[in-house]
């Protein structure tokens, strides 16, 4: 059974950049919820992060037991394999989710926790940034209830690892490892899938660096392209999303606004979750048929290398 108070008591799994940037100032500015403390592999990263925003820090495999314990949600801003089995974790313990994307770059684990999340009846929402920014969810929406697309071209290209390039979540193993595919791919899927349906056949080449290729059929007959990548030249990078179809030419609409109010969103979406007990559109079960769709890619992909 979850544990339920009038207001959602949420802590916060990570205390990297994206969660100071992001997920800590959104749980403490939110009027609904009470920031209930901040989890860190490294103390004293949990303690800078809590104290900025009037928190508890906690540390340690015994201190993510304790956080849950006080908590009725947890919000991850960890690496998404420690996240999968944290989640599992969490939903076990009564928890409501807001998860990162992507879920899990594995299938089994993704699986696995969106098992526990619905043993345990817990609500969950995975944090899309297109889905919840204000400038691009209505436009998601817009298209998703219109017919007649034909096809659609993505391209999420980062300059993470270019010359010059200061960007914190350069640092990140996980991305250096995993590339553009895991980690600008379920943006590209997330707002593709809504609107055309869902994907049932890949095809996935490389290109420069972690450049990947998809080309994606889906479900309402129409197809897509995906180029995908956090390797260009600075000048080169940027993010466009082209629908074409009866209704002519469409495109997703310039910036995603700003991160703190697109999580507080997200937040909205899970309260509304858990107060109505209707499953978000973004769940953990989307999150899910995110990681199999890119790991299918990712097999292909390693299929091909020479």
């Amino acid at each position: 059974m979850t544990k339920q108070t009038q207001q959602l008591r949420i802590g916060l799994i990570g205390a990297g950049p994206w969660a100071g940037m992001t997920q800590a100032p959104a749980l403490a500015g939110h009027p609904d919820v009470v920031f209930s403390g901040v989890w860190g592999r490294r103390p004293d990263a949990a303690a800078a992060l809590a104290d900025a925003h009037g928190t508890a820090a906690f540390t340690g495999d015994e201190g993510i037991d304790a956080l849950f314990a006080i908590c009725d949600a947890v919000a991850f801003a960890v690496p998404p394999d420690v996240q999968a089995p944290l989640a599992a974790r969490a939903a076990a313990a009564g928890c409501h989710l807001l998860l990162d994307k992507p879920v899990a770059t594995d299938v089994a684990a993704a699986r696995t926790a969106a098992r526990a999340a619905g043993d345990a009846g817990v609500a969950s929402v995975v944090f899309c940034t297109l889905r919840f920014a204000s400038e691009t969810a209505p436009w998601v929406a817009e298209q998703g209830a219109a017919d007649g697309w034909f096809t659609a071209h993505a391209q999420w290209l980062g300059s993470l690892y270019s010359d010059g390039s200061n960007s914190p979540f350069a640092a990140s193993p996980w991305r250096r490892e995993k590339g553009g595919l895991w980690d600008v791919g379920p943006h590209a899927l997330s707002a593709l899938i809504p609107v055309l349906g869902d994907v049932t056949t890949v095809s996935a080449g490389r290109g420069p660096a972690d450049t990947v290729h998809l080309v994606l059929r889906h479900a309402s007959g129409a197809s897509s392209t995906v180029t995908l990548g956090l390797s260009a030249p600075g000048k080169a990078a940027g993010t466009s999303l082209v629908l074409l179809g009866e209704q002519g030419r469409v495109e997703l609409p310039d910036g995603w606004g700003d991160p703190v109010a697109s999580f507080r969103a997200a937040v909205d979406a899970l309260l509304e979750a858990v107060r109505t007990g209707k499953p978000d559109a973004c769940d953990i079960r989307f999150g899910v048929r995110l990681t199999e769709i890119l790991a299918e890619a990712e097999e292909l992909l390693l299929r091909a290398a020479p």
